[in-house]
């Protein structure tokens, strides 16, 4: 699992953050958090989580049982196990805490996860600011159009992998890694890598072809399922390999006809006449 720890400034404040190349999400220190919210150094903040985490979990506050740990080096430079929130989480955490500041942080966090607080609270609002975030950027409008069935499709899926008893955060990352190197060759971060990408969206900076394939695999994952009805993890993985698979029969039956690879190396900045890398950070899109 790749990781890649950096410090972030928030006025004049810094917070551990460390991005997890394998579920594509950034982790953030609860307690710098918490010293930001509370203008306290870094101790104060310590025993101020200790005693808010403790309360917590007594009231079965999901998050906080649930709390993710990694080592991050501490003020005094060693190495620590530290906990850690996603960005959901941490605007969980942030609501029980009295803080001026609560909405500012919040949205610095939105930015720096490259999600924005509006995506949480209104996700229509969100997804016409993706529309214009694309056009901003350059993206001719049928990509815009193919990408906005995408997500649907996208969100259609994970509803369905829900419903069939996938709760876990890694298993739908296991899954999509399995639908899509059956229709690709490669897994999410091995397809990332093949385009050069780090933390930017795949699917943002796939061709038209690549996402039609890519949709394609998960809606015939998200109609086998619901003919199949899968109850268990190992039945949802055979799902998501064969609806990968009506998508590679697909991407062969193209490639033969136009005889090249579907599968491109380019970054949306490469292959349409947009400026710079791609990072749009708005898109209601269940992962």
């Amino acid at each position: 699992m790749e990781k890649n720890t950096s410090l972030e400034l928030f006025d004049g404040q810094l917070i551990r953050v460390e991005w997890d190349s394998e579920k594509e999400k950034y982790w953030f220190s609860v307690v710098d958090v918490i010293a930001v919210l509370n203008d306290s150094d870094y101790q104060t903040a310590r025993k101020y989580w200790k005693v808010l985490k403790g309360r917590l979990v007594k009231e079965g506050f999901e998050v906080v049982t649930n709390c993710y740990q990694l080592k991050l080096v501490s003020p005094d430079g060693k190495k620590r196990l530290t906990d850690v929130a996603d960005l959901e989480q941490l605007f969980r955490i942030i609501q029980t805490i009295p803080s001026k500041k609560a909405e500012p942080v919040k949205r610095w966090l939105a930015d720096v996860g490259h999600q924005r607080v509006d995506q949480m609270i209104d996700p229509e609002l969100t997804f016409q600011m993706a529309v214009d975030d694309y056009r901003r950027l350059g993206y001719p409008e049928k990509w815009i159009e193919n990408r906005l069935k995408s997500i649907r499709t996208r969100n259609e899926l994970t509803n369905e992998w829900k419903r069939s008893g996938v709760t876990e955060t890694k298993d739908f990352a296991i899954l999509t890694n399995i639908l899509t190197k059956a229709w690709s060759g490669m897994t999410t971060g091995e397809y990332k890598q093949f385009k050069g990408l780090t933390k930017e969206s795949l699917r943002d900076n796939m061709t038209n072809l690549e996402l039609a394939l890519n949709t394609l695999a998960e809606a015939a994952t998200t109609e086998m399922s619901k003919h199949r009805n899968p109850k268990t993890m190992g039945e949802n993985r055979q799902v998501a390999q064969n609806g990968g698979h009506a998508a590679k029969i697909a991407r062969l039956d193209i490639e033969k006809q136009i005889k090249r690879s579907v599968i491109s190396s380019q970054r949306a900045s490469e292959h349409f006449d947009i400026d710079g890398d791609v990072e749009t950070k708005s898109l209601p899109e269940k992962e």
